[in-house]
């Protein structure tokens, strides 16, 4: 399993990187705001949590984290459908970007939360979601990986008030559909914020994307997703559909964007 993760997590550098390297915007995900508070708590009341979590421990029913864990491999794996995992203010820390490890991975696991506050950092991915549906990720802070939060072939991955900064990728969707991203502090990624390739029907709003490579990106193969009410600014290109395709050939939409530059011309609200 860990060598097609790993294979996974090449080949979305490895898009991100020649997109870059075009001068191209590379950037994408999710996320939109429905499923808050009221459902932090859902369920958690019949459970017992697990409070003694360990680095490489494969978790299930309620984690509340009691100390930060210094992870010389990966953090946690989620083993069980509604799966929450609660970082109650601590750090979940590896070896750094380069050291091949993930913070929490999320395979074929419905209904998992992941919830802050807390910080996730230093790891490959900080997140990565394949194969799941319904996952819930907010109120974290993910910094100084290499790519913070990572979805590939799920369905329904929500995001929010979330803070994404000094990544080489904020957020990297790949083969995903229905994604919503909502209200999070994307900033400071060395190459981009947000990245949509293959991805279909998700709702990217209401963030904050600011001192990016690149901003939102959303490939060609990437159809009928919507980017709305978002503050994009100070990144070298804001908005970019398909290196300056026309929205209407991959039917994504764009409106009321607060930025200076897109690709094609007039998507933003403000220049």
């Amino acid at each position: 399993m860990l060598s097609t993760i790993m294979t996974i997590i090449i080949t979305v550098l490895t898009l991100s990187s020649v997109a870059a390297l075009s001068g191209s915007t590379i950037t994408n995900i999710i996320i939109y705001q429905q499923q808050q508070e009221a459902l932090a708590t859902q369920g958690d009341t019949t459970r017992t949590p697990t409070i003694n979590a360990a680095c490489g421990q494969v978790v299930e029913g309620l984690v509340e984290l009691n100390s930060d864990l210094n992870c010389t491999g990966d953090g946690l794996i989620v083993g069980a459908n509604d799966t929450t995992v609660r970082l109650n203010g601590h750090t979940i820390r590896g070896l750094g970007p380069d050291s091949s490890k993930l913070g929490i991975s999320v395979g074929n696991e419905d209904g998992v939360r992941i919830e802050g506050k807390g910080t996730i950092e230093q790891f490959q991915v900080g997140i990565f979601a394949s194969g799941a549906k319904g996952t819930i990720i907010t109120s974290l802070t993910l910094r100084g990986n290499q790519i913070a939060v990572s979805s590939t072939g799920t369905e329904d991955l929500q995001a929010m008030k979330n803070k994404i900064t000094q990544n080489n990728i904020g957020l990297a969707s790949h083969s995903s559909s229905g994604l919503e991203l909502t209200h999070n502090h994307v900033t400071g990624n060395q190459l981009d914020g947000i990245t949509l390739i293959n991805t279909d029907g998700s709702l990217i709003s209401k963030n904050d994307v600011r001192e990016n490579h690149n901003g939102i990106f959303v490939d060609s193969e990437s159809n009928g997703n919507r980017i709305e009410s978002n503050d994009i600014f100070e990144n070298e290109l804001d908005l970019n559909n398909a290196n300056g395709l026309a929205i209407n050939v991959n039917s994504n939409s764009f409106s009321d964007n607060n930025c200076e530059t897109s690709k094609p011309s007039g998507l933003c609200t403000t220049t």
